[in-house]
């Protein structure tokens, strides 16, 4: 099923002209049907879901401490 650029960005609560500029860039695939852009919903939902989980995995990587470097010795 497609979608169009409205529907999209109310999915994804993003503006449409934010979607848009995706679409004009290629970082969103799409279809032009001579009136408009639309969005192959089943695999926007994948690409989607993927870049939730770069973002997730990002967070953690920040989250994580540095562990102390066992080369390190306090001479004071």
């Amino acid at each position: 099923m497609y979608k169009s650029i409205a529907e999209t960005a109310k999915d994804i609560n993003m503006p449409e002209s934010q979607v848009m500029r995706y679409v004009l860039e290629g970082r969103i695939h799409s279809v032009h049907d001579g009136d408009e852009f639309l969005i192959n919903s089943q695999q926007f939902d994948t690409y989607f879901e993927q870049l939730e989980q770069v973002k997730h995995e990002i967070d953690i990587w920040k989250n994580t401490p540095i562990p102390e470097d066992i080369d390190i010795k306090d001479e004071d």
